[in-house]
This record gives C-alpha cells, structure tokens and sequence, in this order.
C-alpha cells in the first residue's frame, strides 16, 4: 500500500487521538459488567477428543472439540503422520451427520409384511430385547433346519472389530455368506500391482520426492484417497514435479496439473501401452532396475521382435516377451486413434516421463481400471513404474507397508460345531470363482466377494434363496449399478435387519432397523488405516459425546446381544467364543456385557502399540490411556527397496512384466472348470487370447448399448464433499456443491459439451432425460467445455428417494434430488479383479430434453 503526505497526515492525526484518548477517563457501562481492562487470560471452553474420520478410505485421525457435551469443531490431529495433521472437507461434514435430525433414533420394526418400493413398510418403534429376540428366532429356525448358509451377513464400512460381527458371527452360526463391499470399491486397482508386484492393497505414493506423476483417472486432491496428505504438499509437488491427468473430465487435479489427457473413457490402456513402447524404443528405461542388452545397443525398434537371450534383466522378468507380444506395434499414432490424445502428447507425456526416471510414478485409480477389461489396463499402469524403476523406490511407488504390530482376534474353529460346518461348506451366494467371474484376490479363484452379484442369486434363486441377512454402514440397493435388480432382490429376502444411522433405500425393505452410532462421534474403535506419506498408522475412535439415541455399536454390543439370545435358545457357541477368549490384557477380566466387550476387544487388537514392552519400530506408547488420548500410532517412514533382489514375493521373486503368478493363478481357476485359460478369457469378455493373457496389454473399451440409439458415453465422478455417498442430507453438502469443476449447488447436473449440446438443441439449465439400456433418470444439464465431446459426466451421490429431507425433495412421495447414476449404470464387472464396472464408460447414453 502506498502512503502519500495525505494519507499520512490523516493517519498521524487518528494515532495522536488516539494516544490522547487512552489518557482520559471514559464512562463504564458497569451493569453489564464489572470488567473495565482486556483480560489475557484465554481459557480453553472445552477440550479436544482423538478420534478417526471414515469418510474415505484414507480413515484420517482428528480431533474433535467438545463443549458442555456437544461436539463443535473438528481438525487434523497433529501427532498423525499420513496426513500432515491435516483434515479434509469430509471431516468437518461429520458434525451435521451426527446431528442430523433424520437419524435412526430407536430399534424399528415393520408391520407390513409386503415388501417393494411402492410399499409403505409401516414401522413402529420397538424395545432392543424384542428386536434381538426376533433375530435370534430367525437364526434358530435356519440351524434348525440344517441351512445356516442362507444367513448372510453384509458388510459396508467398518472399523478394526469387523473381523468379529463380519468374521467370527457368521462361521460359528454357519454361512460362508459375509458379504463385502470391497469390490465395488477398489478391487480392479489392485489387481495390476498385485500380478506384477505382488502387492494387493491400496497404493502410496512418494510425492515429496517424485519429479513426475501421470494420474490415471484420479483426482488425489480432491476425491479418491490420502486427500489431505496430497493436498498439503501439493504446492511443493507442482514446483517440483510436472503432473498429467489421464480423466475426460477436467477435474481439479486435472486443472492443476502440466498435461490434461481428456481420454476416451476406457481406452486409458492404449495410452498406457504407448507410453511403454515409447519408453523402450527412445532408450528411456531405467538401465539399473531393468537391465540391458549385453551388447548395449537398443534393439526395441517397431515392429520387430527381440530375441530374450540378447537382453539381461536384473529386477524384472519378462520384458521381452512383453515387447514381442504386446508392445511392439502399439506406437502413438496407433494409441491416439483409440484414445483420443493427439500422437505429439502421447510422445511429450512418455519422454518427461521417461528422463524423470527414477522419481516417476505412475498412480492407478479407479476411474480408470473398474471398467470392463480394466485390469489389463491396471497391470500397464503398474508396469510403468517398472519401466522407470520407481517400485519400491524413492520419488516412486511404496511397495507394501511398515509393520503395524496389533493382535489377531482369538481363532473361533473351536465353536463351530457339524451345523455351522455343513452351511459353511456350500457355494456362496455371491457367484465369487465362477468360470466368468474369477475374482482372483491373492491369486486364488473367488477370493474377491463380488457383491453386485449377489442381486442375481437371490432374484434368480441360484444357487439357493437367502432367507436371513444382517447388514451394516451400507445400502445395496443404492450403491451398486443395476439398482432396480437390487430393489427386486431386497423384496424377496423374507427377514433382513439393517444396522445403521441414517435410514435409507435399504432400510425401506427391512423388517428389524437397529440404530448404530456414527463412527467418528459415539464409539470406541481402533481404525488400522491404508499407508500414507510412508507411514503405515492405526487411529483411535473415541467416544466424544453421548449420544442422545438409544444406539449400540454394529461390530460389537450387537453381536454380544444377539448370542446371549442364542444362548437362551440353546445355541451358546456365540456368546461363549465372546466370553471365553476375549479378556482384558491389563487385568485378565473376561466381559459381561456388551460395552465391556467393545472396550476389551479395542484394547486386545491394539495392546502391541500402547504396551511399551512389546518391541516396535514406531511410536512408543505408555499404555491404553495414552492410546486414547493421543488418539494415534505411526510406524517409522517406510524403507525403500526392500522387495529388490529377489524380495517381490512374485512367482519369480522379480517384478515381472510377464506375470507367471497370474499365469498360474487363470490355470488353477481354468482347472476348477476343466477349461482352458482361453475359455476363462472369453468368458471375462477379453478380446485377446494366448500368451496375452499373463502381460499387460490393451483391451478395447467395453460398451452396453447401441451408438446408433445411445450416442454418447456415460462416465461418473465423485465429489470432493463425498463422505463415502452418506452427504447427501446435509445442507452443507448441497450448498457447497459447487467446488466440483462444474458442478452447481443445490442440484444435479449432467456436464455436457456444448459442441453436443447444440447438436441436440440443449440449452445449460435444461431439463433432460439420461436413458440407458438400463434405466432412465432426469437431472439438468450443464453446458461445460470441461467434459470431452461424446461423452457426458455426472458426479455420483444425488438421487436419494428414501435418505432424508434434505437427501430427497420429498421423501413421503419418493422424489428423489437429482438422479443416481447408479439407477442407468449397466450391472457389469472387471471379472479378472471381480470389481464393480462403475466408473469408465462402459455404458452409452441418449440424452433427451424433457
């Protein structure tokens, strides 16, 4: 600012007053109080609580700040690691879910035996001893007629005690059926690092170091995971590194970032490919991790083979014959015909990328591989960091993580006696290990729980019906494509019992709804989170306030309720595992009742970190108190390179570019069906065969639905104010709704391209109508230059009919705000991972003005 003689004669005049003013004595308004000088005292009007925010897969450890009871203020907790003492948007969201009116406030029971959308399910309130003692009915009737495996139990997000409601109750009563949301969360991504490094888990990232990072249809700063580690040194990042964002949508990564690679939606794999050809033909692999021809002279020219013998790998295996069987045509003139990108982009992105080497990372997220045929484009992500050798390596892609030393939960085997045993040998409900859904978490043939499936089985009856199901933090019917499948599906369950805070499209087909606390607010859990900044973590839920519901906490008071009814029935194996093996590691106490369960369960999970006897390399603890207090644990910054030299845990001990683990893992699931791993690719609709199935490779885009009547292609995205889709009823959420590139607050919108728009005589503000081969839903549209042409993106998390007044414009009548993607999205999978095929673009759309 500057000062002129003016201004400064004005200023001097104000500040001599002022100086003459403090001298003279004033008159005091002594009756509304007696004070007449600043106080320096601060006094503190509350406290802060350690507690952990799940509104991603991230799981954050907060603070939250309590007054007289109430919880007011959330923040980062500054003793965690992952996240830089940092929390994003979601966190503070929390405060108007946990005080959101529409919540389950007591144990409901339905009174109308007729089940469908159009039904009124007429709940009345009822007491907890009548809802348990009704489930615990239900559970006899099935062990009394030998068929415990139609018990299901449904698992959506969970804390570290799952392993006792989703784990241990289903074995002992006697159903393989715990059902997971797993797969229609992330499964595909981890499929392209498990067969080439063998790691099966969510990904981290060394940004402080990196030089360059190619984004595969994520959005790090805003959605997908570690959002508030990525967004606070994302400055740092972008005055370092140089950034690419492969996404049709301009989102804010994609903003922000050097390179905006608007893709084709689900030909991100020719991209991918291109790149690695080019890596190889321009001499731009990382010679210290990969190896070199013997005689030093490149011989990846295009077109041409090359012989193995002439290569010398170190920590691969299989590069060459990855090049002769996948890489050796697929130029960039060849990948922008497939995907859009102009060919000079594709070489400009691989050559920065290339001489970043080996501080290079390429970061797979689901955007891009839960597609169909996405997990061959997941496995050439991964290959890439390969190429450049940042696996394992500083600037590069963390391999793995630091110990977390906690405890396994006692072994049940002992209590499940020749009922359970019988139930749980059947086939599960959820089709997991069929010839067209291998599902091969681990490299095992059904190792994935694919949920989307299990809408089919039960509407198709096949393989058997399921006639009790318990589940919890989700709703099926909401979040899964093909949502009408999951509406018919729900109807013929003849007694389900949903166990959440908020009502929803679920709960409209439930017979027993049991309130539950919200997480980050009215329970005591340990939360073991994904790695993060290097550190591998486990967070605290506290208790911060009472709640003032009558709740009981879904993994724990539950169950122990539900087997002391047993127990009455005459089935005690349940309420005996709980009283028996589980025991306070402080004083040996077993518990008694529920509460002293969840309490004695906490500690004996978490007991190697808060006891500082037990030898760790992290955070040392002095005891159960501090635990909690702190309200988190770090373990020391990971260590690079400890999966080189033979360390990858692969079938070759290397990083393989020519996947022999899945090459043995597609034989098992080929043998299990007397087929051929041919037949295994046809029936996972691959379009390639042969030696292509064991490399990374490009599958063509998969569509449901005709060009000539659904022109456009249908992608999805998620918002940055998305607390695992439960926003939507909070007056925050759609206020600000329009920090999503654009997006607009208080509605729905469909993002089109105006160079579409005008050929459909669509005007921005429109009312339009989204029809697929699977359903219809009606939104605005949105005219944005940010969606690529031909395709038309929505974000996903509006179109609630039965949530809340908010979530819904009237919930009475079932208006639902906006449209769920998930009601036109075709119920289809990435059958290798067993993922859910939510995100890119495998259905086409026609778009209508209303």
């Amino acid at each position: 600012m500057k000062l002129t003689r003016r201004s400064f004669l004005k200023v001097s005049a104000v500040t001599g007053l002022f100086a003459a003013g403090a001298t003279q004595t004033k008159p005091v308004l002594n009756a509304f109080s007696t004070k007449t000088s600043a106080s320096n005292e601060n006094k503190e009007q509350g406290e802060w609580i350690a507690s952990t925010c799940q509104g991603c897969t991230a799981w954050c450890a907060v603070q939250i700040y309590r007054i007289d009871g109430r919880a007011t203020k959330v923040r980062g907790n500054p003793n965690a690691k992952a996240n830089h003492g940092h929390s994003c948007v979601r966190s503070h969201l929390g405060l108007q879910q946990v005080y959101d009116p529409d919540r389950v406030k007591q144990p409901m029971k339905r009174t109308n035996p007729n089940k469908g959308r159009d039904e009124d399910p007429q709940f009345v309130p009822i007491s907890w001893e009548e809802a348990i003692d009704t489930i615990a009915d239900k559970i006899i009737e099935l062990r009394d007629n030998n068929e415990t495996h139609k018990f299901s139990l449904w698992r959506g997000r969970y804390t570290s005690l799952n392993e006792i409601l989703y784990g241990a109750m289903p074995k002992i009563i006697g159903s393989p059926n715990n059902i997971s949301h797993s797969s229609i969360c992330a499964e595909s991504e981890k499929f392209g690092r498990y067969y080439t490094e063998s790691y099966w888990g969510y990904a981290d990232y060394d940004h402080a170091n990196t030089f360059y990072e190619i984004f595969w249809g994520g959005d790090p700063i805003a959605t997908n995971r570690q959002v508030p580690h990525t967004a606070s040194i994302w400055g740092d990042l972008k005055d370092r590194a140089k950034l690419a964002c492969v996404d049709p949508r301009l989102s804010t990564t994609a903003a922000k970032s050097d390179e905006w690679l608007p893709v084709i939606p689900g030909e991100d794999g020719a991209l991918a490919v291109a790149i690695a050809h080019v890596l190889l033909t321009e001499e731009l692999w990382y010679k210290p991790f990969v190896g070199d021809f013997k005689d030093g002279v490149n011989k990846f020219k295009e077109g041409e083979t090359v012989n193995e013998d002439d290569f010398e790998e170190i920590q691969t295996h299989g590069l060459i014959k990855w090049w002769n069987v996948a890489l050796k045509d697929k130029t960039p003139a060849w990948a922008a015909e497939r995907s859009g990108i102009p060919e000079e982009q594709i070489y400009r992105v691989a050559r920065d990328f290339g001489r970043a080497a080996p501080k290079a990372i390429s970061f797979s997220s689901p955007g891009s591989s839960m597609v169909v045929r996405g997990g061959y484009t997941v496995m050439a992500q991964a290959a890439l960091n390969g190429l450049v050798g940042s696996a394992d390596n500083e600037g590069g892609v963390i391999c793995g993580a630091e110990d977390c030393p906690v405890n396994n939960f006692p072994e049940y085997d002992y209590y499940i006696d020749d009922i359970a045993e019988q139930g749980n040998s059947m086939e599960r409900i959820d089709h997991g290990g069929r010839l067209e859904l291998p599902g091969l978490k681990d490299s095992k043939s059904g190792g994935t729980k694919v949920t989307n499936s299990v809408a089919d089985a039960i509407n198709n009856s096949d393989p058997y019906d399921l006639k009790v199901v318990m589940s919890y933090w989700n709703n099926f019917n909401f979040s899964n494509q093909g949502t009408d499948r999951w509406d018919e599906a729900l109807a013929k369950i003849p007694f389900m019992v949903h166990m959440t805070v908020n009502s929803a499209e679920q709960t409209h087909f439930a017979d027993i709804v049991l309130p539950c606390p919200h997480s980050m607010f009215e329970r005591l859990s340990p939360v073991r989170g994904s790695n993060g900044n290097l550190y591998t973590h486990l967070h605290m839920q506290n208790k911060v306030i009472e709640s003032p519901f009558d709740i009981r906490v879904d993994e724990t008071e539950i169950p122990w309720m539900l087997g002391e009814a047993l127990e009455k029935r005459g089935f005690s194996n349940l309420i005996d595992y709980f009283r028996n093996e589980f025991a306070d590691p402080e004083t040996g106490k077993h518990p008694e009742n529920g509460e002293e369960f969840n309490e004695i369960a906490t500690k004996m999970y978490t007991q190697p970190l808060w006891d500082p006897s037990v030898a760790k390399e992290g955070d040392t603890i002095d005891g159960w108190e501090e635990l909690k207090r702190i309200g988190t644990w770090n373990s020391i910054p990971y260590r690079f390179r400890q999966k080189w030299d033979g360390n990858w845990g692969t079938e070759t001990g290397q990083f393989e570019f020519y996947s022999e683990t899945l090459k043995i893992a597609l034989q098992g699931h080929a043998d299990k069906h007397n087929a051929s791993i041919d037949d295994v690719m046809e029936a996972t609709l691959q379009t390639e065969r042969g030696e292509m199935a064991f490399v990374p490779h490009y599958e063509p885009a998969y569509r449901v639905g005709d060009e000539n009547e659904y022109p456009l292609i249908f992608t999805e995205h998620r918002s940055k104010l998305n607390r695992e889709g439960r926003s939507a009823n909070l007056s925050w959420y759609q206020e600000f709704k329009n920090v999503d590139p654009g997006d607009e607050a208080w509605d729905d919108v469909a993002k089109i391209n105006p160079i579409d728009a005008k050929k459909l005589g669509i005007k921005n503000g429109d009312d339009v109508k989204l029809t697929t081969p699977t359903g219809s839903i009606t939104v605005k549209a949105k005219l944005w230059e940010g969606t690529r042409p031909g395709v038309v993106t929505k974000c996903y998390g509006q179109g609630h009919w039965a949530y809340g007044h908010i979530a819904s414009l009237d919930r009475k009548k079932q208006i639902a705000r906006g449209g769920n993607n998930n009601t036109i999205l075709a119920p289809v999978h990435e059958a290798m991972s067993g993922s859910g095929a939510r995100h890119g673009g495998q259905t086409r759309v026609r778009v209508e003005k209303v």
